[in-house]
């Protein structure tokens, strides 16, 4: 890592695994974890995939917002994270797998796919699992009815 500068940090305490609390150390957010009712859990809060998917969809589609404008691609964009979580039979054995569909507003998908490609070598969580999760890139329309 001595090529780069570090431009962040940040601390997040679990207490109680995945029926527990997650906080950031700092205080400022926290979050209630519990195992999906489909897992057999209450399913009353928060589950680390879903926190997963909020989190490498907000970095990847920062990495997008950085390579748009390298090609000075202004047009609105959306990113769709599914993480999916999966387990050998009878085995305590677990791995996950990612899908990303990045949609980009009036553009065809072949280019999307470009940009959308471009964008997984510039993204530190895309960085971070290489290797260790499979992750598939998918150039799809871009879908107004998902604006927020």
């Amino acid at each position: 890592m001595t090529d780069y500068q570090q431009l962040y940090e940040t601390s997040a305490v679990n207490t109680g695994g995945r029926d527990g609390v997650s906080y950031l150390a700092d205080g400022t957010y926290e979050v209630k974890i519990t195992t999906p009712k489909d897992m057999g859990g209450s399913g009353e809060g928060q589950n680390p995939e879903q926190l997963f998917a909020l989190g490498y969809g907000a970095c990847f589609h920062g990495a997008l917002e950085l390579v748009k404008g390298k090609h000075k691609v202004k047009n609105a964009s959306q990113v769709l994270h599914t993480v999916r979580l999966y387990k050998k039979p009878d085995a305590a054995d677990f791995k996950l797998e990612v899908e990303i569909q990045v949609g980009i507003q009036d553009f065809d998908r072949e280019e999307t796919q470009k940009l959308a490609d471009e964008a997984h070598t510039v993204c530190p969580y895309s960085k971070a699992v290489a290797g260790n999760i499979d992750v598939f890139v998918k150039a799809v329309d871009y879908d107004a009815s998902q604006e927020k």
